[in-house]
């Protein structure tokens, strides 16, 4: 009876997740409704974006290369869950074609934000195109940004979107404990230099 006892325990225990198999995925709704606080008040984004935010940017693609979708999904809202405490995310329109910013806001427990970072920016590096059956087919180039942030890494795809120009910037920073995602998009030639506004205002916030 007693191995039982054990065997019962050792067995709960591993599908709690106790012992050193890390830190679990607590949210706190403390974290969390400062976070979503912190998007509501909106960032000073550049001339012809909208002030009030709209729900989570969402990728324009479910299909893909996995670590081009994997660097996208914190910006909508789904950032890597491993010590998540709290997370929100909204998007804000610009006046120009199909221009949009999205922003996620992630924040860690135990130093996780900077191990995912990392994990993020391999990811990034390992993104090279999205091609889908409908006529998609993005390339990814390099976009060297310098932001106010403890670190950041930056990618540009760019090319056809369902068959029309597209180009998307996405910038993954760390401030402290937080994970800030922002992605620009345009359907348009972008400017990196509106992209670096887009990020030093969500930044500024961030950071406040």
């Amino acid at each position: 009876m007693k191995r039982e006892i054990i065997a019962c325990g050792l067995l709960a225990c591993a599908l709690a997740g106790c012992g050193a198999g890390g830190t679990e995925n607590v949210l706190d709704p403390k974290a969390t409704a400062q976070l979503r606080e912190v998007l509501s008040k909106g960032p000073q984004l550049p001339d012809g974006f909208a002030e009030r935010p709209d729900q989570a940017w969402q990728m324009p693609f479910t299909q893909g290369d996995r670590n081009c979708l994997a660097v996208l999904e914190p910006v909508g809202g789904q950032a890597p869950g491993q010590a998540l405490t709290g997370q929100a995310a909204v998007s804000y329109r610009g006046d120009g074609l199909g221009e949009q910013a999205g922003v996620g806001l992630a924040r860690y427990a135990d130093g996780e934000a900077e191990e995912h970072l990392d994990e993020l920016a391999r990811a990034m590096e390992s993104c090279r195109e999205v091609r889908t059956s409908s006529g998609t087919d993005l390339r990814s180039q390099t976009l060297p940004l310098e932001v106010a942030a403890d670190e950041a890494v930056s990618a540009r795809l760019r090319g056809r979107l369902n068959g029309y120009p597209y180009a998307l910037d996405v910038v993954l920073s760390r401030v402290g404990d937080t994970l800030v995602s922002v992605v620009h998009t345009s359907m348009d030639d972008m400017d990196p230099a509106r992209t670096r506004e887009v990020v030093d205002a969500v930044l500024s916030m961030a950071g406040a």
